[in-house]
């Protein structure tokens, strides 16, 4: 039998690490701030092997959203194309599973970082834009229109009420990582969540045409 030597498992692992790494100081530090120095530090590397896996910051951060905010879309993607329950409770799932997969983790670090840099950063921007926010939306209008087609909801212009939906949320992630670093807040986000979610059902709730006294 042959066995593998343990520096093998090692470098197996470092790609992983590496972007634990890069997480973990763009979140403390902001994207510009941070160097490939401190991401080689907290790796446990040098920063010339950072670069036999990624380019430099922006392949680091490109690749963070790629191994996981990204797979996570997939997976929601497949729960709502298999789905067979309310459009109501669909949408009551995809609001908490989000904050529970990345409002609660340090991936929650990633939507102020693409914020706060997209005018410095643009081509990274409108990665995020395309690989993320666009998909996500698509998303959340499928569930709407979903809705909208079986009768559970209103007519509502889809495209408006998909960022009314999920403005909160984001802007949550966004005080999480920003004013809320300086002034604590004791928010409870699940109830925040909740009564969010409410409002949003109740304003999608279709309510039949009041019937005419004189009928």
């Amino acid at each position: 039998m042959t066995v593998k030597p343990r520096w093998q498992r090692r470098k197996n692992a470092r790609p992983e690490e590496i972007l634990t790494a890069a997480l973990e100081a763009f979140g403390d530090h902001g994207f510009a701030a941070t160097t490939l120095d401190d991401v080689a530090r907290r790796a446990g590397v040098t920063k010339g092997t950072i670069y036999l896996y990624y380019d430099g910051k922006e392949a680091l951060l490109e690749a963070v959203v790629r191994e996981t905010i990204v797979p996570n879309i997939a997976r929601a993607e497949q729960i709502v194309a298999e789905f067979r329950g309310s459009s109501a409770e669909l949408i009551r799932q995809m609001l908490k599973g989000w904050w529970d997969v990345i409002g609660r983790s340090a991936l929650s670090a990633v939507p102020k970082l693409i914020i706060a840099e997209a005018a410095n950063f643009p081509e990274l921007a409108r990665f995020y834009h395309r690989e993320v926010i666009q998909r996500g939306q698509r998303l959340f209008a499928q569930v709407l229109q979903r809705g909208i087609d079986t009768g559970e909801f209103r007519p509502v212009p889809v495209a408006m009420t998909v960022r009314l939906a999920l403005a909160p949320v984001l802007l949550s992630v966004v005080q999480k990582h920003s004013l809320y670093k300086c002034v604590p807040d004791d928010m409870d986000m699940d109830t925040l969540l909740d009564t969010h979610i409410d409002i949003l059902l109740r304003g999608l709730a279709h309510v039949p045409a009041p019937v005419p006294a004189h009928a």
